[in-house]
């Protein structure tokens, strides 16, 4: 949406440290709510912890995985070029 309020800014591809970041931020919530919901479910804190900690090792390493593949695809994007920006060819 930003993109089309200003049409000057070009569009780049997501950096390595922005999917780090975004990453990180969303599994904190998914942490809250795993532990959450299990606690909920068993009334057991060392079961929910353990669930937590398991499922979100391998969930953050999918989730990442899944921002970069996704981030390649350009199917989708709106890409916009500065206006003194040349177009290949």
């Amino acid at each position: 949406m930003i993109e089309k309020l200003l049409p000057e800014k070009h569009h780049a591809e997501e950096t390595l440290s922005r999917s780090v970041v975004k990453t990180i931020s969303y599994r904190l919530v998914i942490l809250v709510l795993d532990f959450t919901s299990i606690y909920l479910f068993t009334g057991q804190v060392k079961i929910a912890f353990g669930f937590m900690l398991v499922s979100n090792i391998y969930t953050t390493v999918a989730y990442f995985l899944h921002e970069r593949i996704w981030d390649k695809i350009k199917w989708g994007k709106n890409i916009y070029r500065k206006l003194d920006e040349k177009l290949p060819g």
